[in-house]
């Protein structure tokens, strides 16, 4: 786009990746295969006929995944079937206004795998960068976990709580991305403290505030160290348009304005 520099956030939805517990299996179709046999098929042509190619068909691949693997924005709908005492939004519903907004950067980066976000935390960082939260501003918690992509520590990562995504929300925040897999701790470090305490309000609290107060996640952000200023510039984490879903896969950039 003229006047911006783009840097892609997004991770790819890879085949068997080890950062998925529930990964996505995709079957390539080539172009001297299987991808050959469909077009002569759907065309009646020999390969002999295939001028243009030299005889080759063509590239398609066949996806089996959810739509929480690789970067994507989560919907309310994820949450539960009700935000804010309505039917919650599912990701064909959420609002384009809310996925191309100005971004600002939290750096987290001192926060430990398994610690708490907290609201003094998020104080602490915008004023650090002396900037004031403003309605639709998208949020990128910048952990560092991206950079251990592809590995079992991948999954170590600190996370938001109840309280850290009320306070964003009443801000006027609608979207909070972070390069980690899960905006909330991690499972394990949920499950240990549900087990020590029997309190159930350990178990996905960031992710179940979206019943309360409606709002959006990316999860599986990358690069955020790439974006050269903490804020003043903007961010379109656009999701796949899937009626009905929980979730959409996105290719998150942030545009930063050259002049």
């Amino acid at each position: 786009m003229p006047g911006y520099r783009l840097i892609d956030l997004s991770v790819p939805l890879e085949h068997r990746a080890v950062s998925e517990p529930m990964p996505a299996q995709i079957r390539y179709v080539r172009h001297d295969g299987e991808g050959l046999q469909q077009i002569q098929q759907f065309f009646g042509v020999k390969p002999e006929d295939l001028t243009y190619s030299s005889g080759l068909g063509w590239a398609i691949e066949e996806i089996q995944a959810i739509t929480h693997t690789g970067t994507h924005v989560d919907a309310p709908y994820h949450y539960g079937p009700i935000s804010e005492g309505k039917p919650a939004r599912t990701i064909d519903e959420v609002p384009l206004e809310w996925c191309f907004a100005p971004g600002v950067v939290v750096d987290v980066r001192h926060k430990h795998a398994g610690d708490f976000v907290t609201v003094a935390d998020l104080r602490a960082a915008l004023a650090h960068i002396n900037y004031q939260l403003r309605p639709l501003d998208i949020i990128l918690l910048h952990t560092g976990a991206d950079k251990r992509l592809g590995s079992p520590d991948y999954f170590a990562q600190p996370g938001l709580g109840r309280e850290g995504v009320l306070w964003l929300v009443e801000q006027g925040v609608k979207v909070i991305g972070i390069d980690a897999y899960t905006l909330d701790r991690p499972f394990a470090n949920m499950v240990a403290d549900y087990k020590r305490t029997g309190d159930g309000r350990y178990i996905w609290p960031a992710h179940f505030a979206g019943i309360e107060r409606e709002y959006c996640q990316i999860e599986k952000l990358a690069n955020l160290d790439q974006i050269p200023r903490p804020h003043g510039f903007l961010v379109s984490c656009l999701p796949v348009k899937i009626q009905g879903a929980s979730a959409g896969w996105c290719r998150a950039i942030a545009l930063i304005p050259e002049k």
